[in-house]
């Protein structure tokens, strides 16, 4: 019997099939799953910030794009993954609320898209499929063993990338 496993906000847990994994909530926070097909050992990131370093605080890895993907890679890897092989899928950075004065500090959503994108090409793991941007809240599933990442989204129907 397979269970689904809950990743919180800024947290990141890892997957080994048939389990799935899952993490509601993702505004403009970004939900990356990562996994490795031959093992389908795999994982999710749910990442809250861009860059932990404009924050004196980074004890929480998983909050922030730069140190969350690359300890979310690290623990796939421990439990057994083939570096080489991991790939990703990557959901959220959705503009949630309208500014007048629309300034990189108010588009979260997109520096996040932007900073996952970057940290993932620097560890040369290539994003099969994306659901980012726009004005929506998501929540997603991530099942390893298949690779689907689906994508829930209240008015919007269900995804599947």
């Amino acid at each position: 019997m397979s269970q689904m496993i809950k990743v919180g906000m800024a947290d990141l847990k890892l997957c080994k099939a048939p389990d799935a994994i899952t993490t509601l909530g993702l505004g403009s926070c970004v939900g990356i799953a990562i996994r490795d097909p031959i093992t389908k050992i795999g994982g999710l990131a749910h990442i809250m910030l861009p860059d932990s370093k404009n924050f004196a605080n980074t004890s929480n890895i998983p909050k922030f794009a730069d140190t969350g993907a690359k300890e979310l890679v690290r623990i796939i890897v421990a439990a057994g993954a083939n570096r080489s092989r991991l790939v990703a899928k990557i959901a959220g950075g959705a503009q949630m609320f309208a500014f007048q004065n629309k300034t990189d500090l108010t588009n979260v959503g997109q520096r996040n898209v932007d900073a996952v994108k970057a940290v993932l090409a620097e560890l040369k793991i290539p994003i099969l499929a994306s659901d980012t941007g726009l004005n929506f809240g998501r929540t997603v599933e991530f099942y390893p063993e298949t690779g689907d990442y689906i994508i829930k989204a209240v008015g919007k129907g269900v995804k599947t990338i």
